[in-house]
């Protein structure tokens, strides 16, 4: 997708491509300032590249003004994402109860790393029982 938003972008010329800039910049933008654990460098790289080429193809100025947007709009998203989620309590609180355990889990498997001879005590699955009608 990003091969063909380079191509459809140098296709347009420089005063037709104008108007679509904001819709081109928007997955580039996404996918330079991402930082999820399997990110392909391919990707970055590529991106990188056709903000280049929109850069000497629009001009600068243009260019900043549309980049600028483009952030601006990311960061009001994620700031209305991030306010969404604090006014959700149980959403909250579920997220805190996982991020404890994932942090407990983490220093059991750091402690068995450390020292192989130990074995921390591991939470016992109770699915069944969990699904099991007790009163």
């Amino acid at each position: 997708i990003f091969k063909f938003l380079g191509a459809i972008s140098v296709d347009l010329g420089k005063d037709r491509i104008k108007p679509y800039l904001l819709t081109i910049l928007t997955p580039l933008y996404r996918e330079l300032n991402s930082n999820y654990a399997e990110q392909d460098p391919t990707l970055k790289n590529l991106s990188q590249e056709i903000i280049e080429i929109l850069k000497k193809l629009v001009g600068l100025e243009a260019f900043s003004l549309a980049f600028s947007s483009v952030q601006k709009q990311a960061n009001q998203k994620r700031a209305m994402r991030k306010k969404q989620r604090a006014l959700n309590p149980d959403i909250a609180a579920r997220r805190k109860l996982k991020r404890h355990k994932n942090k407990a889990e983490t220093r059991k498997r750091k402690i068995e790393s450390l020292r192989p001879m130990h074995k921390a005590k591991r939470h016992r699955s109770h699915a069944l029982k969990d699904l099991a009608m007790v009163e």
